[in-house]
């Protein structure tokens, strides 16, 4: 596999912007970010679908995890660069290359905000007030335009969308809720096939209601339990939706 992304940034935070992970057919099989770029030409040729997580967790191939890159030295903001490997990219790669291998899968987040271990922490708190001003003439905390998702006009590459934002909201981030609810609708009025992960908490439809998608990754027994079902999820072309038990 190999990762590339671009980096924007505003007010000494770092963003995600674009996020995809590509599948090599083989060892030879290598991408420049000028192929990458070549490829994006023709979305619809060489994009197999889109992955919606919560946040980005990632840097730049040859630096270590930092939330303001600029400080180590890094210059190439607004630009594609490659991204080094990853615990998560590792659990995603074993599910896509069995169907996928020559092609992208684009990655999107509900939060493009490049921060590990963001929940919980006060910065919720900060998207949370953001959100209640996000169609307004008021400033945010976080950049609007760099940090959150233009809902209404969303456009997703590929035929498939996997929802694994995440299912633990804290019921007193109101306005987080309602944005990861929209974010569903809007998801499901395009014409992809949508598939997520649940557990017997809810059904299917309550799971598309309420915004209830397990992500794939986890800690302690979970993890494995977590990276199987993805691996199932993905075992079929389309993909399918799985029920963990």
């Amino acid at each position: 596999m190999q990762l590339f992304g671009k980096f924007s940034t505003n007010f000494d935070m770092d963003y995600l912007v674009e996020h995809y992970i590509y599948i090599n057919k083989d060892e030879e099989d290598t991408l420049t970010t000028q192929d990458l770029q070549n490829m994006l030409k023709k979305k619809r040729k060489h994009v197999a679908g889109t992955l919606f997580l919560y946040n980005p967790e990632e840097s730049p191939k040859g630096y270590k995890m930092s939330r303001f890159l600029q400080e180590d030295g890094f210059d190439a903001y607004d630009s594609y660069v490659e991204l080094a490997e990853n615990p998560r990219a590792y659990i995603i790669n074993a599910a896509l290359k069995e169907h996928y291998k020559g092609k992208l899968v684009e990655i999107k987040y509900l939060f493009n905000y490049n921060r590990q271990n963001i929940e919980p922490t006060a910065v919720l708190e900060e998207f949370d007030a953001d959100l209640d001003k996000l169609n307004s003439m008021q400033l945010t905390r976080y950049d609007k335009q760099l940090n959150y998702q233009d809902i209404p006009n969303i456009r997703l590459s590929g035929k498939f969308v996997f929802l694994g934002m995440g299912h633990k909201y804290d019921r007193y981030h109101k306005n987080i809720i309602a944005y990861a609810q929209a974010l569903s609708r809007q998801v499901h009025k395009l014409d992809k096939k949508v598939v997520f992960m649940y557990d017997k908490n809810y059904d299917e439809d309550e799971c598309r209601e309420i915004a209830y998608y397990l992500s794939p990754f986890a800690t302690g027994k979970m993890r494995e339990v977590r990276a199987n079902a993805l691996k199932e999820l993905f075992a079929t072309v389309p993909p399918k939706i799985v029920r963990i038990t």
